[in-house]
């Protein structure tokens, strides 16, 4: 079949945009032609995200791509890390099984870190053997973020054995490595690893590139970097990324909002298109990224460069969007949900204390931001028991083993301000163990049995239970994006009548159990020093 599109064309590569006409024959382009004419659109490559966790959306690959073709998306990097710590190769089988029937390019990198640090428990392990033969795969063509900086500091053997499975088959290893500078991020960089996307600030994503790192510009719906980070673009290339989207957020603009926010941050457009384009195709040694002859037929039609209003998408030269609709329909795969049957009670989730009050350690959680930051306070004692704040905006929060029987893990945290009730989640990065918080440790036990049931989101005021429903590894729905968006919609709302006033709640106390990032969190073991990779005492010496 024969497709001719017209109109202004980006050409990444010439550093020119012209009025054209192209030809697409058979999915591929077989002539550019400059033409004299006016058009009043522009035609850009395919849109690629960098690095996005699939899973964090909510939705099945399939599901994920029907939202997010329509903004122009035609390829992302995807890595499965998350169901990879729930359910293994297995997690990752489903995701390129499930991805593989719909237009969207799916490009996968091998999950590096599952478990992501031994300090905690997850549902299954990937060992060197194992991302060996994932590396194998044409699907993936990188290694996914190395967190573990600190085996790549000490050379442990099986992290560089995963590093150097990737470089020895020409595919790259992608970085995690928050707040790493000096000699210990040179030591990182020498290794083989070329991308990072946790730069908080200027500063540190300016030291990464000016060392030869591709920085990944993240703006999602937990981290949103982008205002600090974008003058890297002036001198460097740089990647856009959102590294996890929600269902909600996608429905409002994917990597054409990211454009749209780099424009007006001051970006040139033709820089900011390269960043979603060209730059992490030739990175990821992807074929397309811009537009040429013998290229594939990946077009996306804008009414300008300022707004990016997507109008048509193009995958193959088949129309498969037009209007901010999808022009093709999911069959999504269903999966299991992986939790053990629990039954816990009130006194599971006591934190022991002696005296009448203690010196405490309390994470502090932050707005639109996945790390935290390490506090103290004075906490009252009663009974033998320390009690939670709220009106200091300190509650407790646990984590609860999903895969096998062990006793809940508690400790303090500040930021979710619930002046009643509790919530809970099976998504609690990266293990994907059961994270709650609430004030009492009765609202603990109920919500953390009620997540348990069909896993996702449980909320309860005490009278009234809310939930969203992820039957697929607790992680994922098999619904209809609008469908998912509209329940975490609600279950935000009424965490939100709890007291709860952060953007995204449920994201955010996800984040708290991610043992890698600064300062201090929580996982299934205890409480974790994250700067210093300890064990700490709830109860301060």
């Amino acid at each position: 079949m024969t497709l001719v599109v017209e109109g202004n064309l980006v050409d990444v590569i010439s550093d020119r945009i012209y009025p054209a006409r192209i030809t697409v024959d058979s999915g591929r382009i077989v002539d550019i032609l400059e033409v004299r004419s006016s058009f009043d659109r522009y035609i850009l490559p395919g849109l690629i995200e960098s690095h996005v966790h699939v899973e964090s959306s909510l939705l099945v690959p399939s599901r994920f791509a029907e939202a997010a073709v329509p903004h122009g998306v035609t390829g992302v990097i995807s890595d499965p890390h998350e169901i990879a710590n729930v359910l293994g190769i297995e997690g990752v089988e489903f995701m390129i099984e499930d991805g593989g029937g719909v237009p969207l390019r799916f490009h996968f990198a091998a999950p590096s870190c599952v478990p992501a640090t031994p300090f905690e428990s997850s549902g299954a392990v990937l060992g060197p053997d194992d991302i060996e033969l994932l590396l194998a795969r044409d699907e993936v063509v990188a290694l996914a973020e190395m967190m573990n900086f600190p085996g790549v500091l000490n050379d442990d053997p099986d992290v560089m054995a995963k590093i150097n499975s990737a470089l020895s088959r020409g595919k790259p290893v992608d970085g995690h490595a928050p707040g790493l500078s000096g000699d210990d991020l040179e030591t990182y960089i020498l290794a083989g690893i070329s991308t990072d996307h946790e730069c908080t600030s200027y500063e540190e994503a300016s030291e990464k590139a000016s060392k030869g790192m591709f920085i990944q510009v993240r703006d999602g719906s937990a981290s949103k970097n982008m205002e600090a980070l974008i003058g890297i673009a002036d001198d460097h290339e740089f990647f856009l990324a959102t590294d996890d989207m929600h269902a909600g957020d996608m429905i409002g603009g994917y990597m054409d909002r990211l454009l749209r926010k780099a424009v007006g941050l001051g970006v040139e457009p033709l820089r900011a298109i390269k960043a979603a384009s060209l730059w992490p195709s030739r990175h990821y040694k992807l074929e397309g990224g811009y537009l040429d002859f013998d290229m594939p037929g990946d077009m996306v039609i804008v009414s300008d460069l300022r707004d990016f209003n997507v109008e048509e998408v193009y995958i193959n030269g088949e129309l498969v969007a037009k209007d901010g609709k999808a022009l093709f329909e999911a069959r999504p795969k269903s999966g299991e949900t992986a939790i053990i049957q629990l039954d816990l009670t009130a006194g599971d989730f006591h934190i022991p204390a002696s005296g009448d009050s203690v010196k405490a350690r309390v994470i502090e959680a932050l707005p639109d931001q996945i790390v935290s930051l390490a506090g103290e306070a004075d906490m009252i004692v009663d009974n033998g028991r320390i009690l939670a704040d709220p009106d200091n905006g300190i509650s407790y929060l646990t984590v609860v083993n999903r895969y096998r029987s062990a006793a809940p893990a508690v400790a303090l945290v500040n930021g979710f301000s619930l002046n009643k009730g509790g919530m809970a989640s099976t998504i609690a990065h990266d293990s994907h163990n059961i994270i709650a918080v609430a004030n009492d440790p009765e609202t603990l036990a109920r919500v953390v049995k009620g997540v348990s049931v069909n896993g996702g989101y449980f909320a309860t005021d005490g009278e009234n239970d809310v939930s969203l429903s992820l039957p697929v590894a607790g992680l994922m729905s098999t619904e209809k994006a609008e469908v998912v968006a509209a329940k975490e919609k609600e279950v935000t709302e009424f965490v939100r009548g709890l007291g709860c006033k952060l953007h995204a709640p449920f994201m955010t106390m996800g984040f708290q159990s991610l043992l890698v990032l600064p300062s201090l969190k929580l996982g299934d073991r205890g409480l974790f020093d994250s700067v210093n990779f300890q064990f700490v005492d709830v109860v301060m010496e």
